[in-house]
């Protein structure tokens, strides 16, 4: 199997991104498409001000045992019309909970969360709707398997910001010692900093290896050219850094819940600070199970809790770096690649 470090190293999941950038546009939509059959899925919300939907479904104590498709979408609460355009996909395919004698009679269930982005293009009313997460699951279901994900201002990264730096989409995998493979996407479009200002290096990369910090002269420039965009720029912070976890491992839900909760660790060490009254972080996570956790005990999972977390952090470094700067009608944010260059 080829590895592109990207959340379809788990086998059967495919991502899909719709983007609509100019015009007064900078918002998007991201489709994680489960494999036929639907996955294990699981939730965990901590930011203060979340926009969510189906998220109750998940509780591991309800009806629902498994997803097709988990929505990451822009456009604050009006962007979750996104999802119904993931529904009437998977509905025309018979693919959802059935609830009647007829096979046609289904009702997928696809939770989503959102960002705030409003406005960053320059149109408030300017948002994603079901059309844009039509566009996206197409676009997941048309990729082959395993293909790479693009990163960076796509999707629902194509409006974030982190920190007054340009944020958008990351993502990474691992496969551990077990064979168990574990990867993460992010939506990095946070309140809280990406980048220490003292020196800086990106909070994610400091644990993750030899830390190359910025040259002085450098940094300097960058927290000016920073302060002169944060100045001009009208959008208050409202924002929420999202994330998908998911391993080819058999979970229970409650397993699949806790893998979800111990992932927003992974937030935590990329941005500082995180989980605020105007975040709306939330983790998802889907098992596909292919393959058997393996060992005895409740500690058979913890090598997927912290790869979980661990891939999260790379994943937002990794967004972080994608970005591209974009200076319009409806704000200028840099990005770290502009300041600081490219590794």
């Amino acid at each position: 199997m080829t590895v592109v470090d990207a959340l379809t190293d788990v086998a059967g999941l495919r991502v899909g991104h719709a983007t609509r950038a100019g015009d007064g546009w900078l918002t998007g939509t991201t489709v994680v498409l489960a494999p036929e059959g639907g996955a294990v899925a699981a939730v965990d919300v901590r930011g203060g001000g979340p926009g969510t939907k189906e998220t109750d479904a998940l509780d591991p104590r309800n009806l629902v045992q498994k997803v097709d498709a988990v929505v990451l979408t822009g456009g604050s609460a009006y962007g979750l019309d996104a999802a119904s355009g993931v529904m009437a996909w998977l509905e025309e395919r018979g693919r959802g909970v059935p609830v009647g004698p007829d096979p046609r009679h289904v009702v997928p269930v696809v939770p989503a969360a959102c960002v705030f982005d409003l406005g960053r293009g320059g149109d408030f009313r300017a948002r994603p709707d079901a059309a844009t997460g039509r566009a996206a699951v197409e676009a997941a279901a048309a990729s082959p398997p395993g293909a790479p994900v693009p990163e960076g201002c796509v999707g629902a990264g194509t409006g974030a910001v982190a920190g007054g730096l340009k944020g958008g989409v990351g993502t990474a995998s691992t496969v551990l010692g077990s064979g168990i493979t574990v990867a993460a996407l992010a939506v990095v479009n946070a309140v809280g900093a990406v980048a220490a200002p003292e020196t800086g290096v990106l909070y994610g990369e400091l644990f993750q290896g030899p830390v190359r910090y910025p040259d002085a002269r450098v940094h300097e420039a960058a927290r000016r050219r920073l302060d002169e965009a944060a100045s001009r720029n009208p959008v208050p912070p409202l924002n929420t850094t999202l994330a998908v976890v998911a391993t080819d491992a058999v979970l229970t839900r409650a397993q699949a819940q806790k893998l979800a909760g111990t992932a927003h660790d992974g937030i935590a060490r990329a941005v500082r600070p995180v989980h605020l009254m105007h975040d709306g972080d939330t983790v998802f996570t889907l098992a596909t199970g292919a393959r058997p956790l393996g060992g005895e005990g409740p500690t058979a999972l913890d090598d997927v809790l912290a790869a979980g977390a661990d891939l999260v952090t790379r994943a937002i470094v990794r967004a972080v770096r994608a970005a591209e700067p974009v200076a319009g009608p409806g704000g200028a944010w840099p990005s770290y690649g502009e300041l600081y260059g490219r590794p």
